[in-house]
């Protein structure tokens, strides 16, 4: 390795370091004093609220790494451009991308550990973070979830639903049995599936079982379609649901093939595991784009505005990330499709961008 590059890479580093712990210093700040009140009112300590906070670091930290790669990029360039740095490399004959090489070392470095972190620490964190917010909390101790299957006691009534997508908000394999005080039950509705409309559950393919008290058997009826009221609606399914961030890659992978095996549309699951491989190559992306801002003439006399133009670059990205992956969520486009047309994108406008600085 050259003396340039270990040159760059040391300053990188620094930047990039201190852009990322800013940030994060002021994510646990922000979060925490916002939660102030549902913390006070819930038997967590504050401490213990802290711990609660922190526990997103991980998380945080995968999320925010394009970015700061992003900004401290640009920061490096313009200050190797300000210096008239570059200038003198390109007076030696050196070409720019001489220069890209350690930028792309970091971009698949980052990408690769933002990759490990997802398979290891984060499920475990987010994990354990969304027990601490739905049990401590939310007190939400009524409400159980196992991977997959839901279970939910709501006064004499106790609802197992089988399978929940959050992003059409419908649920599949529902069983809502209601017992008397003396605990026998008095019915029972089996549904295939069900669509929450208007503030209301509504079942299709139903068996409902009502127990008859003078006879002591169970009338049997069947419904195309009936309206159940629950006292619950999918934004509380969808909280203690079992999310793609507290599963790895490879158990994303299991269960989307358990899933598919019994009958339920995984579509919502496939874009998250193609997402788990997209989302890191973002990094590479970014050093790209952020060495061509970095390196342009308006740079060298304005380094906020290079700046300020990182952060619209890294809003239109996440704009056009999460609006790719509702496309997928909603069967518009395949999965893998709508987990990387972002990347493709962005690729090709950082390669573009890049040309043309040189």
């Amino acid at each position: 390795m050259s003396c340039l590059h270990k040159y760059w890479l040391k300053e990188f580093c620094k930047f990039f370091f201190i852009i990322q712990l800013l940030i994060l210093v002021l994510f646990v700040f922000i979060d925490y004093l916002s939660r102030m009140e549902r913390f006070l009112n819930s038997d967590i300590s504050l401490l213990g609220a802290l711990g609660y906070v922190l526990l997103k670091i991980p998380f945080m930290f995968v999320q925010l790494t394009p970015a700061s790669i992003l900004l401290a990029t640009i920061t490096v360039f313009g200050l190797m451009n300000r210096n008239n740095e570059l200038l003198a490399i390109k007076s030696s004959g050196i070409s720019i991308y001489f220069l890209i090489k350690p930028a792309i070392l970091v971009g698949v470095i980052l990408a690769i550990s933002m990759f490990f972190l997802g398979e290891t620490i984060i499920p475990i964190s987010m994990a354990r973070s969304n027990y601490i917010k739905y049990n401590v909390i939310k007190k939400r101790h009524n409400i159980f979830s196992a991977r997959k299957d839901i279970w939910i006691k709501s006064e004499n009534r106790l609802v197992h639903i089988n399978f929940f997508d959050p992003a059409q908000k419908s649920v599949a394999g529902i069983t809502v049995a209601t017992v008397d005080k003396n605990f026998s039950l008095e019915s029972r509705i089996d549904a295939e599936k069900g669509f929450f409309k208007q503030g209301k559950w509504v079942f299709e393919n139903i068996i409902e079982q009502t127990h008859d008290k003078d006879s002591m058997e169970y009338d049997v009826k069947s419904f195309d379609k009936k309206t159940v009221t629950l006292a619950i609606n999918p934004e509380d399914l969808g909280e203690i649901s079992k999310k793609s961030e507290e599963m790895s890659y490879f158990e994303l992978k299991k269960y989307v093939s358990k899933v598919e095996y019994e009958g339920y549309d995984a579509t919502t699951y496939k874009v998250d595991l193609n997402g788990k491989i997209a989302f890191p190559f973002i990094c590479i992306i970014m050093v790209l784009t952020g060495a061509a801002t970095g390196m342009r003439s308006f740079a060298k006399e304005n380094i906020p505005l290079a700046i300020a133009i990182g952060v619209v670059i890294a809003f239109m990205y996440w704009v056009t990330y999460g609006f790719c992956l509702s496309l997928g969520y909603g069967t518009v486009l395949p999965p893998i499709i709508s987990a990387w047309a972002a990347n493709l994108v962005f690729l090709c406008f950082g390669v573009l961008y890049l040309a043309n600085t040189e």
